[in-house]
C-alpha cells in the first residue's frame, strides 16, 4: 500500500509539472561532461570556475531550508550537488523542493567547489527535469533482497548492486576478447541462420516455431551455425567464426540455460590437435584480458590456466573410475553400474549409457585438462581416428569437473556422414529426442568437397565458471516464469495440421504387431515434433474433475492394401515435404540398431516390407494424399 500511495503522490507531482508548462520527459539533455570527468579534473575545473553541465539520477535529497544537497549519479560515477535558493532562483528552488523526488533524472549546470568538509561538489546555477519517476526506488541501503525479485527487476538489482554492474562489464570484455583473438588469428566473423529446417551441430532438443510467410514449422538453431560454417569451407573460406545466440529446449541447471551465447569456429587444413592448442591459447588470452589473471577458484577447485593442460583418455578414465570397459562390457553391465552409482540416464541406447557414465567421471577432474579419444557412438559429427575407427578426433576441455568447450577434426566424408546421420535417425525414431536430424542438403554440400577441417565451440558457460557463479546469475536478464504462474494460451495455427498413420493390411499382422507399429509411429512422430505436440488443455466434468485434452493435432489410423501403396505414399509425402515416420519389418524383429541398419543395408527399397507409416502436415494436403485409404 505504501508504494501505491507514493506512486499516487508522484503522479500528482507529474501533473503539477505539466500544469507549469514543464516537460517532464524532454528528448535531449545538454550534458557536457560525465561525472567521472569532473571528478578526475576537479581541481582544474574549480580554478577556472567554468560552468559544466552533468546529468543523471538523483540518489539522495537533503533539504536544509534555503539549501538542498543531493547526490547525482550517471553510469560513470556519483557527485554531490548543492542547490541554493539564491543561486537557482526562488521559483526554481520551490519546484525542486516540492515536485522532485529521489530517483528522478535531472540535468545540472554549475561550477565546481568544495564544501567545508572538503567534499567535491557542484554548485547548481540551473537545473531541469529529464525524467519524472513514478515508482520509488527500493531502500537505498539494502536494494532488493528477494532472489526472484532480483532477476525479475534486474534493472534495480544492477542499479543497487555494483557487483552485478561489474559482471556485465566483464562479460562485455570477455566477448570482445574472444572476437579479437579470432580476428587477429585470421578468422573472419560470419552470421548464419537462426531459423532452420533441420537442426544440426549438437545433441539437443530444439524449440519449434511457425514461419507464417512460408507456412511451415522451423527450428531455432541449437549450434552457432556448425553445418553452415562447414558449407563456407566448401565455398572456399578457410577460417570462419561466429558469436551468436543459440536455443535448446532442455532443462535448467547451474550450468545450463535454454538461450545463451556461443562461439564456434572452423579452420580448413587443421585437425583437432591444432584446434585444442589454438583454443587453449584463446582461453588464456580471454581470461587475462577479462580478469587480469590466469588463476581462479571454481566450485572449490583451484584452477591455473597457465599450467600444463594434461591429456585424458576417455575410455581409460571411465575404466579407472568405475571399472567399466566401454569397449567390452555389455549394455546390461553398464546399466547396472549406472543404477549402482545412482546415475540418471535419459534414452535407452548404448551411446547414452556411456555418455551418462562419463558425466559422472568428469566431476572428479579439476583440470585444466584435455579429454581425447571419445567413442564414435557418442560423437556423430567427428572424424574417426586413423589408428582406431571406433574413436574420434574430438576433444573436450575439462575445468572444475565440467566440459567447458570442445572441438573436432570435422567429418568431411559424405558417405560416412550420411551413415552416421541415418544411425542418429534410427535413435530419433526410437524416441531419443536429442539425437541429431539427418541433413541431406548438408551431405550434398560435402559431396562437392570440403577440405580437412577442424572446429571448436564454447559458450558463456566459460565466463560464468571463471566468475564462479551459476550461469543464470551471469545473464543480464534471465528468462522468468510469468508472475503469478500465468501462462500464455497457445493459439492454434491458421493452417490446421493432422497426423495419419497407415497400417499395411496385406501383411496380416497380429494384433500386438499392429499395436506395436502404431505405438512406434506415434512415438517417432512425437520425438520429431517435440513438445509442441504435447501442448494440452483441460476439460471439466459436471462434478468439477479435470481431464487432460490433447488440442494440438488430430491423429487418425488407416489401412493400406499393399506394400507398394505405402511406398508410393512415402514418395508423394516427401515431394510435399511432409513429416514422415516409418516402421519396417526389421524394426519389429529386433531392438538392436546395428542389426536393423545391417539388414536394411542389404536390401533395395522395393524389398523393404513396411508395417506402417505416419504422415504429418497441413490437413488439406495430408487428407488429399491419404483419401483412398480406408479407416482402420
Amino acid at each position: 500500500m505504501e508504494k501505491i500511495s507514493e506512486k499516487k503522490d508522484r503522479l500528482e507531482k507529474l501533473q503539477k509539472l505539466k500544469d507549469l508548462s514543464i516537460n517532464p520527459y524532454p528528448a535531449k539533455s545538454n550534458r557536457t561532461n560525465l561525472i567521472i570527468d569532473v571528478l578526475n579534473n576537479f581541481t582544474e575545473f574549480e580554478k577556472k570556475k567554468k560552468n559544466i553541465c552533468i546529468a543523471g539520477r538523483l540518489r539522495s535529497l537533503r533539504s536544509h531550508g534555503n539549501l538542498t544537497f543531493a547526490h547525482l549519479q550517471d553510469a560513470s560515477g556519483k557527485i554531490q550537488i548543492a542547490f541554493s535558493k539564491k543561486e537557482v532562483g526562488a521559483e526554481s528552488y520551490k519546484i525542486l523542493s516540492k515536485l522532485i523526488d529521489v530517483g528522478d533524472f535531472i540535468e545540472v549546470s554549475g561550477a565546481c567547489f568544495k564544501t567545508r568538509r572538503e567534499e567535491q561538489s557542484i554548485m547548481a546555477k540551473e537545473w531541469k527535469i529529464l525524467t519524472k519517476t513514478l515508482m520509488p526506488l527500493p531502500d537505498k541501503w539494502h536494494g532488493l533482497k528477494d532472489e526472484e525479485e532480483k532477476f525479475r527487476k534486474r534493472y534495480l538489482d544492477i542499479l543497487f548492486n555494483p557487483n552485478v554492474r561489474e559482471m556485465i562489464e566483464k562479460k562485455a570484455k570477455f566477448w570482445q576478447a574472444v572476437r579479437k583473438f579470432h580476428l587477429k588469428n585470421g578468422f573472419i566473423e560470419v552470421q548464419t541462420p537462426v531459423l532452420e529446417n533441420t537442426t544440426g551441430g549438437a545433441d539437443a532438443m530444439p524449440f519449434v516455431t511457425h514461419h507464417n510467410a512460408l507456412d511451415m514449422d522451423v527450428y531455432l538453431r541449437i549450434s552457432a551455425g556448425e553445418l553452415w560454417q562447414k558449407r563456407l569451407m566448401v565455398a572456399g573460406f578457410e577460417k570462419t567464426f561466429e558469436i551468436g545466440r543459440i536455443f535448446r529446449n532442455e532443462g535448467m541447471s547451474q550450468e545450463h540455460l535454454q538461450d545463451y551465447t556461443q562461439c564456434e569456429a572452423y579452420w580448413a587444413y587443421g585437425d583437432y590437435k591444432d584446434m585444442y592448442k589454438f583454443l587453449r591459447d584463446c582461453y588464456r588470452y580471454v581470461a587475462k584480458k577479462t580478469f587480469n589473471t590466469l588463476k581462479f577458484k571454481i566450485k572449490g577447485h583451484n584452477i591455473d590456466l597457465g599450467n600444463k593442460w594434461f591429456l585424458i583418455d576417455y575410455s581409460e578414465e571411465i575404466k579407472k573410475q568405475t571399472n567399466v570397459d566401454i569397449w567390452k562390457d555389455s549394455d546390461d553391465k553398464i546399466k547396472k553400474k549406472l543404477n549402482k552409482l545412482q546415475i540418471e540416464y535419459e534414452a535407452n541406447n548404448r551411446g547414452r549409457f556411456i555418455d551418462s557414465l562419463w558425466k559422472y567421471c568428469r566431476k572428479n577432474i579439476s583440470g585444466p585438462a584435455i579429454l581425447i579419444n571419445q567413442p564414435k557412438i557418442t560423437s556423430p559429427l567427428s572424424k574417426s581416428s586413423q589408428n582406431n575407427s571406433q574413436i574420434t578426433e574430438r576433444f573436450h576441455f575439462i575445468i572444475a569437473g565440467s566440459e567447458i568447450g570442445q572441438g573436432y577434426s570435422e567429418l568431411n566424408d559424405p558417405i560416412d556422414q550420411k551413415e552416421r546421420f541415418e544411425a542418429q535417425q534410427v535413435l530419433r525414431n526410437a524416441g531419443d529426442e536429442e539425437a541429431q536430424m539427418a541433413d541431406y542438403e548438408f551431405i550434398e554440400a560435402l559431396e562437392y568437397g570440403m577440405p580437412p577441417t577442424c572446429g571448436h565451440g564454447f559458450s558463456e558457460r566459460l565466463f560464468n565458471f571463471l566468475m564462479d557463479k551459476p550461469i543464470r546469475e551471469c545473464q543480464i536478464f534471465p528468462l522468468m516464469k510469468t508472475k503469478g504462474c500465468e501462462v500464455l494460451v497457445p493459439q492454434k495455427s491458421k493452417q490446421t495440421s493432422i497426423a495419419i498413420a497407415i497400417i499395411n493390411k496385406s501383411l496380416k499382422l497380429k494384433q500386438w504387431e499392429r499395436m506395436n507399429t502404431i505405438a512406434h509411429l506415434n512415438a517417432a512422430f512425437g520425438a520429431r515434433k517435440g513438445k509442441k505436440l504435447l501442448i494440452q488443455d483441460t476439460i471439466t466434468t459436471k462434478d468439477n474433475k479435470q481431464i487432460k485434452l490433447n488440442i494440438q493435432h488430430a491423429i487418425m489410423i488407416k489401412e493400406a492394401k499393399s506394400n507398394q501403396e505405402i511406398l508410393n505414399l512415402i514418395k508423394d509425402a516427401k515431394e510435399k515435404e511432409l513429416e514422415i515416420a516409418e516402421f519396417t519389418e526389421e524394426m519389429i524383429e529386433t531392438t538392436d540398431d546395428k542389426k536393423i541398419m545391417k539388414k536394411t543395408a542389404e536390401k533395395k527399397i522395393r524389398d523393404i516390407k513396411y508395417l506402417g507409416v505416419l504422415i504429418f502436415g497441413k490437413k488439406s494436403i495430408v487428407e488429399k494424399l491419404t483419401k483412398k485409404f480406408e479407416l482402420y
